[in-house]
């Protein structure tokens, strides 16, 4: 990951400019630079992994023009070489410096050619405007503020970088680029040309190749690569097709409590299957409870589930750092929103399951991307999340959801048939989905739970939920987490839409928690 922050004009000093810049200098240790020009400033912490030569450093310059991106822009190479044919000359190995030359030949449609996870802004000097863009799944992080000042719009790869400067704070909408002063939708991935439907065993093939080439191009990296592992589905698909591909075991790390964590064991199992170099880190209440503050901090979201789910991968992402030499993670995030959740299993026809699929995929930036990428990051770590690989994920949203909807005794069938065979023990390959912060250890939501418990009494919850009229929270652990928020990002609430919950208008999901372990299918996924 890198970290930016960009002033469309000259009226705040260094400074100020600084203050809020150097609140994500963990997105990018290796090199920090602030650069003004006449037009305005651009700030840029860099984490090195592709080209991670000084001549890699950004703000990349061409002819006037000034860009940085936060991004992996996959298969570059050959961008690279079909503009060195048109004879551009390249003064680096970094992937985004192909950007400038590529806008300069196909102007705005470039953001629909680019094959990535980006965030990006930079200077037209021809046109005299600035211009931003986000990946269309919003893997990489962006927000978008107005000066205080001047009330001209800043950018930055986090909030928290923005909010002492700007009076407005939003999230940059992903799929859209900015340009002109207004915003212009380049790719909704919800967007179904045309259904696919018919044999599955013409599906299943199809499935697999996308996912396969997902995980390949997502092993490029001058760094060091490791994977997170849960021993759920999805992560240990990623393992094992990463594996295959690897000459050398692959490094895997799984992280549970020291008290029934549910996926340790079946992480050690898919380990021990694919051959991997395999890690586990225990923790305990006391690191739960001591990390929570910082979590809400990096996390700049008040939501329930993605506060559970990010402790565990917020520790387990430190760990990394702090005892190894990897620098890119790669993760199983996006597959429950294409194929499906446990709660999904009551959508009441393939209509209501498609419109809640593309419902989730539309918001996977405000919960389970915001997640991967913030607990990462703010570990000066890169995620890469082969399941958002555009390819695939345009191609799973085109499947008829007659397919899709669990008709099968089993959720994501599609899914586990396509990857039949010797990627995975029939055990894992079958395995009933378990809640990821469930499945670190049901003993961590429990703790949380008890935790908010010590610190409100019951009158006390009453009264102090009175002051949240929007996104009011329900429990006293939801209380908890907004008061956290609140303090290091007063009257922001709106960075997300609302809480993440099953949808409560169908029959079997009226609950009061988004754990998929209140709902009564969930059966024996927490064993």
């Amino acid at each position: 990951m890198c970290g930016f922050t960009v002033y469309t004009k000259k009226d705040v000093s260094k400074e100020e400019f600084m203050k809020g810049f150097s609140k994500i200098q963990y997105r990018g240790p290796d090199m920090s630079r602030i650069k003004e020009y006449g037009f305005g400033i651009f700030g840029f912490h860099r984490l090195s992994i592709m080209g991670p030569e000084v001549s890699g450093m950004q703000p990349f310059e061409r002819d006037g023009s000034v860009l940085v991106c936060n991004g992996e822009i996959f298969l570059f190479h050959k961008i690279k070489e079909e503009l060195e044919r048109d004879g551009v000359k390249f003064s680096s190995e970094s992937d985004c410096e192909v950007l400038l030359p590529m806008y300069e030949k196909y102007g705005f449609d470039m953001f629909r050619m680019l094959d990535g996870e980006f965030a990006l802004v930079f200077y037209d000097s021809k046109r005299g405007d600035f211009v931003a863009a986000r990946d269309p799944i919003g893997i990489r992080a962006m927000f978008y503020g107005y000066s205080k000042v001047s009330h001209s719009i800043m950018f930055a790869s986090e909030a928290k970088a923005l909010v002492d400067l700007c009076s407005e704070v939003y999230p940059f909408p992903p799929g859209y680029y900015y340009a002109g002063g207004e915003f212009h939708l380049y790719r909704d991935m919800t967007k179904v040309d045309q259904v696919i439907s018919g044999d599955l065993e013409t599906i299943y093939p199809e499935i697999h190749k996308r996912l396969v080439e997902g995980v390949k191009k997502r092993l490029d990296s001058d760094m060091p690569v490791g994977f997170l592992l849960s021993g759920g589905l999805d992560s240990s698909l990623v393992c094992s097709i990463a594996a295959k591909m690897s000459d050398k075991p692959i490094r895997t790390f799984a992280i549970g409590m020291d008290i029934d964590a549910i996926d340790l064991k079946y992480a050690k199992q898919v380990a021990d299957y694919i051959g991997s170099c395999h890690t586990e880190v225990i923790i305990t209440r006391d690191d739960v409870i001591s990390a929570l503050r910082d979590v809400i901090y990096r996390l700049e979201t008040w939501d329930i589930t993605t506060i559970r789910a990010s402790i565990g991968m917020y520790l387990l992402s430190k760990w990394i750092r702090e005892h190894t030499d990897i620098r890119v993670l790669l993760t199983g995030e996006v597959s429950d929103e294409l194929f499906g959740y446990k709660y999904t299993d009551f959508a009441p026809s393939a209509e209501e399951f498609q419109k809640e699929s593309e419902k989730r995929v539309r918001e996977l930036y405000m919960y389970d991307v915001l997640r991967a990428d913030r607990c990462i990051s703010s570990c000066s770590l890169e995620a890469r999340v082969p399941f958002a690989d555009l390819d695939f994920v345009s191609f799973v949203m085109s499947i008829d959801p007659e397919l899709k909807m669990n008709k099968y005794g089993q959720g994501k069938y599609l899914l586990r048939k396509s990857f039949e065979g010797d990627y995975l023990p029939h055990s894992i390959l079958y395995r009933e989905k378990a809640a990821f912060s469930d499945a670190v250890g049901h003993s961590l939501v429990d703790d949380l739970k008890e935790y908010a418990e010590e610190v409100y009494s019951d009158e006390e919850y009453q009264e102090r939920i009175k002051k949240y009229p929007k996104h009011t929270p329900f429990t006293k652990e939801s209380l908890l987490y907004r008061e956290i928020f609140e303090k290091f990002y007063p009257g922001h609430s709106d960075f997300i839409v609302d809480y993440w919950m099953p949808n409560k208008e169908w029959e079997g999901c009226q609950v009061d928690d988004p754990s998929a372990r209140v709902l009564s299918n969930y059966g024996d996924s927490g064993k």
